[in-house]
């Protein structure tokens, strides 16, 4: 979410990209609550608001009146107006991919889910997204030239500065790659786009751990007032995404929240993809207990053939589910009392009553009663759409924040 970047500069010199962000927030939604705000004429916020609209970002009247701040007569409400563009947004797992169309306010318009494995590489990989745009812009019923941003999470750590992953434990050949560059040229190759909304480089790529935007697609739909929140994803791997104060914490170098390669007691002996030994993410995973249900008789390869597993009630999966649980649990008490989080949530493939159980087993009784006594422990809302979300929303704040969107408006000519 972008931050009131109108106290970042005196009231007076408010730009449109202010203005638009006021809007957007609902702070202000009136021209004289805008005057009000920002401490500029009548005339300056006309002609500030004058360029939002000829760029098609703001609609007046759309939501009929509202009360003027000053009194008077009703004033006619400023709205963002969400038709003018639209996103690609991208949550990429480890054997399968999720895409998806959706409009800047976070409406999904079309949907593709499929088998993709990361283990067949960038290039290909990227290079079959492009062809997935092609067809969901279609079924959207937009152009490529109506995209404005492209919103892509990956199971792994992110540099989002340069939107690369970092040593990615479970994405052989991805580190280093350039996830940007290559996402760019597959759109463009694949549906004839050049760049969306005045962006003349080219539609805009934002790359960013999948557990990061599932926290920040549920965190801002179902827990807007929530300061921290934590979003713990159990499938083949095991990742954290933490948003604090409506940001998504990253650490230094996007390696914030990689919980599944804490060592924990049980994982003594026991080799992690990462290459070391006593890994969370080693005994707790999906892919663990796939392979301690393969090695009982219960052929499994991954968490999403555990989750069917316990959807059938597969009385070993539950057991193994609810001791995992347990594992995840006491390396959680430990998170939850370092970060002191309103709201923790589980996701992903195990994110059901077995292993839920087993978290809140140890979860309350090795944190202490002052971290948890406002604390609720809950499942994922948002499903398997929760990354999708959270991408769309990424992008959306991070091109109509004021300084970006004034660049915008700039490269429009306005």
């Amino acid at each position: 979410m972008a931050g009131d970047r109108t106290r970042e500069r005196p009231r007076s010199q408010a730009s449109a990209g202010d203005l638009l962000h006021l809007v957007r927030s609902g702070r202000a939604i009136t021209r004289g609550a805008l005057q009000e705000a920002t401490g500029l004429s009548r005339a300056t916020v006309g002609q500030r608001l004058d360029r939002l609209f000829r760029a098609g970002w703001l609609r007046e009247g759309a939501g009929g009146p509202a009360v003027s701040p000053t009194g008077g007569r009703p004033s006619l409400r400023l709205e963002f107006d969400d038709a003018h563009a639209v996103v690609l947004a991208v949550s990429l797992d480890t054997r399968h991919a999720r895409a998806a169309v959706l409009t800047l306010t976070g409406e999904l318009l079309a949907e593709r889910s499929g088998a993709l494995s990361v283990d067949e590489g960038p290039e290909r990989v990227l290079g079959a997204l492009g062809g997935w745009f092609a067809g969901l812009l279609k079924e959207a019923g937009r152009s490529a030239d109506a995209v404005c941003g492209i919103g892509l999470g990956v199971p792994g750590p992110v540099d989002t500065a340069t939107g690369r992953v970092v040593q990615p434990p479970i994405m052989p050949g991805w580190d280093g790659y350039d996830i940007r560059g290559r996402l760019g040229r597959a759109f463009a190759e694949q549906t004839g786009g050049e760049g969306g909304s005045g962006d003349a480089a080219g539609v805009p790529v934002l790359v960013d751990n999948d557990a990061n935007l599932m926290a920040y697609g549920e965190q801002r739909t179902g827990h807007p007032d929530c300061a921290a929140f934590a979003l713990v994803k159990v499938s083949t791997g095991i990742g954290a995404g933490v948003v604090v104060g409506g940001q998504i914490y990253r650490g230094i170098d996007g390696g914030a929240g990689d919980i599944g390669h804490i060592r924990v007691p049980e994982g003594a002996g026991t080799l992690c993809r990462c290459g070391s030994y006593g890994c969370l993410a080693a005994v707790a995973s999906g892919r663990a207990l796939a392979r301690r249900l393969t090695e009982a008789g219960v052929p499994a390869e991954s968490g999403s053939d555990v989750r069917e597993l316990l959807a059938e009630g597969h009385p070993e999966a539950v057991r193994l589910a609810r001791e995992a649980g347990r594992s995840v649990g006491e390396v959680l008490a430990t998170v939850v009392t370092l970060l002191n989080p309103g709201v923790l949530m589980i996701a992903g493939d195990l994110a059901g009553t077995p292993f839920l159980t087993g978290v809140r087993e140890l979860l309350y009784q090795r944190a202490l009663p002052r971290s948890t006594a406002h604390l609720d422990v809950v499942t994922a809302r948002l499903g398997e759409r929760s990354a999708l979300v959270g991408a769309g929303a990424l992008v959306v704040e991070h091109l109509y924040a004021p300084d970006r969107a004034e660049e915008r408006l700039a490269a429009l000519g306005l």
